[in-house]
């Protein structure tokens, strides 16, 4: 294991606080013996200040890193993440996850209850209930409010370091290397207090977590059982896991942990299907760097669950679908993928399968009905819609793709691919006034509002005068313009 300089851990602590604390979210209060410590933070941030910052943060995250927007492994994580959310204590804000495509084992929490993963962490994770606590952890440094509490003890401490602060992790986002070189400074004088805030942190974290994974019905094993792949990673690469530069663990770390778990009687958690499914799939996405090679690695993978459990099975006939398709022989995807679908009808990861094959062979009315019979069973299910939505675009019906389009970015306005779609749609039947609408949309999910501003002025003047189209966008102008102005402090 490399050993880093202590300003270099001190900045990354920092980082993991700044990043890893966030506010709570909505959900039924869960009796809880453990002391609520975190939650009486508030004079420095206010729960409605660190939702607006949480939005500010994620529009910067979705501009400048690669965010997974597949809308099977959107539903899944964060079905998953709401189920552990729903047995948390202390939640007040609402909680939203995300996958990053990076091979580094990482995960961190923003404002507002924005979680981010890591697709390493499918990698790595052995089963749902390892994945389940990773997320569970950073669900307590939400709920217990630490980054709120780090902001009122650095403004406590040193009132001009707190500006400080906050100014160099917002420049952390956008250049790590300026962002660094700047917390760097902004720590000096007061490193001690933090290193033993942030043990505090997981330490409070890692108990309240396993207590979560628990409830939620996981194997609370999963958080010391993680915690030991991390343990061996760090033993057995030149290279740190990035994971441990912003969340330290030291031996007795773990030993708490496994200590916390035993207070949990055994139990027999059944294997996951949707977990193996998304396991797969995230596999056999192509990697956004040439540091991690995809093929081997995937292939080996898929090896290994052809020769393990029934689920497991299915799972890597899945996977071989997946990778068919990518290369394009759509085929021999059919042939392996339709008795799994004829098996399991319902399952909506094969019917999205089904559907792409469909696409590319240019069966678009089976896929129609297949997605429309699926709908019977799955009322308003996001993933059905979209693929919906694509498959009206991929066979021409424009018209009808608009309209799933229109109700889908209602129920999901904050989906790229929602927006995405809308404006190719538009386009294809010449409506550049809703096309230019639909991209401005994007821009503001990726805090461009000038370029949102632009494209919304641009349809405004296209429409009649005085319509309602032009009423709508002139107030959706004026409604980016207030949010850019108070964001604009962030930004300085």
């Amino acid at each position: 294991m490399k050993k880093t300089s202590t300003k270099k851990s001190l900045i990354a602590i920092l980082v993991n606080l700044t990043l890893f604390g966030n506010t709570p979210a909505l959900s039924a209060p869960v009796a809880d013996s453990l002391p609520d410590i975190g939650t009486t933070a508030g004079s420095t941030l206010s729960i409605n200040q660190e939702i607006e910052l949480g939005d500010f943060y994620i529009r910067q995250i979705r501009a400048e890193t690669p965010l997974i927007y597949d809308p099977l492994l959107t539903k899944y994580i964060n079905m998953l993440g709401q189920r552990l959310v729903n047995h948390a204590n202390a939640v007040k804000t609402p909680f939203h996850f995300y996958i990053v495509n990076n091979p580094n084992i990482n995960a961190y929490a923003i404002f507002g209850g924005n979680v981010v993963l890591h697709s390493a962490l499918f990698r790595y994770s052995r089963n749902e209930s390892e994945l389940a606590s990773v997320m569970a952890h950073e669900i307590a440094h939400v709920t217990q409010r630490h980054l709120a509490r780090r902001m009122e003890d650095i403004q406590r401490k040193s009132p001009l370091a707190w500006a400080g602060a906050l100014g160099s992790i917002l420049l952390l986002m956008a250049n790590p290397q300026a962002g660094m070189a700047a917390l760097s400074g902004t720590l000096a004088g007061f490193t001690q207090g933090i290193i033993s805030f942030t043990r505090e942190n997981e330490q409070e974290a890692d108990r309240i977590g396993v207590r979560i994974l628990n409830q939620a019905g996981f194997d609370p094993y999963g958080m010391p059982n993680f915690m030991q792949t991390l343990g061996d990673q760090s033993r057995y690469s030149s290279k740190l896991p990035e994971m441990l530069y912003t969340h330290p663990l030291p031996d007795n770390r773990l030993a708490d942990a496994r200590n916390r778990a035993n207070q949990y009687p055994k139990k027999s958690i059944p294997e996951s299907q949707d977990y193996l499914l998304a396991r797969v799939r995230i596999l056999t996405i192509k990697p956004t760097t040439q540091s991690y090679a995809q093929s081997p690695y995937t292939e080996e993978f898929l090896n290994k669950y052809s020769q393990g459990t029934p689920k497991e099975k299915i799972a890597a006939s899945y996977g071989r679908v997946l990778l068919l398709i990518q290369n394009k022989k759509y085929a021999e995807a059919r042939t392996i993928l339709t008795p799994l679908l004829d098996a399991q009808p319902d399952n909506i990861w094969f019917i999205d399968a089904m559907t792409n094959i469909d696409i590319e062979q240019s069966q678009y009315a089976q896929a129609i009905t297949r997605l429309q019979q699926a709908f019977q069973k799955h009322k308003n299910d996001p993933v059905l819609q979209i693929n919906l939505a694509n498959v009206y675009i991929q066979a021409k019906q424009y018209p009808k793709a608009s309209q799933q389009l229109f109700q889908y970015t209602f129920n999901y306005p904050d989906d790229l691919t929602g927006w995405s779609l809308m404006a190719e749609a538009a386009g294809k039947q010449g409506k550049r006034s809703t096309e230019l609408a639909a991209y401005a949309e994007t821009m503001a999910l990726k805090g461009q509002f000038d370029r949102a501003i632009n494209y919304l002025s641009q349809a405004s003047a296209l429409v009649k005068l005085n319509s309602y189209d032009q009423a709508r966008y002139d107030a959706r102008i004026d409604q980016l313009r207030q949010l850019q102005q108070r964001y604009s402090q962030y930004e300085k």
